[in-house]
């Protein structure tokens, strides 16, 4: 997969023309916020991990860390994440460009809470050096094989 199946996915939609393109790497949460003169914890990043022998998506505001008990407890399995050699085989995305876009059909996207407290965030776009921006509403209509809205990750409450 690449940047234009995902513009080509999120045309369905009419965001196509909300997909951004930079000149260097932004492909980890800092160099992500920095490309797009965000804060951190605005940039949705994606996370792939094994259950039952299949990749899952769970998408986390840029602040947030899984929290393996809240992870087990909905996912009923200890976290394990997809190695990254493997992510182009069992989601379609390179590591630093998986997003919720134009995936593989058999795999199911989550939306952690973390997402919901801004209007906007920023999801890659299928490289390490793309994003998209979407309000979060228009992030839950176009992900694709939306599975639900899930509570796994910490560290973005207040007192947490």
């Amino acid at each position: 997969m690449s940047i234009e199946s995902v513009k080509n996915y999120l045309a369905r939609f009419g965001l196509d023309d909300r997909v951004i393109e930079f000149d260097a790497s932004s492909a980890t949460v800092a160099e992500a916020a920095a490309d797009l003169g965000c804060e951190p914890a605005r940039i949705a990043k994606t996370m792939a991990f094994l259950v039952a022998g299949r990749a899952v998506l769970v998408v986390v505001a840029g602040d947030g860390k899984v929290d393996n008990p809240r992870y087990k407890a909905t996912f009923h399995t200890k976290a394990a994440m997809v190695r990254p050699d493997q992510l182009v085989e069992l989601v379609g995305h390179p590591m630093g460009g998986v997003c919720p876009f134009a995936i593989r059909d058999d795999v199911p996207v989550y939306l952690d809470e973390s997402l919901k407290r801004f209007d906007t965030v920023y999801p890659a776009a299928g490289t390490a050096s793309s994003a998209v921006r979407l309000a979060v509403p228009e992030l839950e209509r176009s992900v694709q094989n939306f599975a639900g809205w899930v509570d796994v990750a910490k560290g973005w409450r207040t007192g947490e």
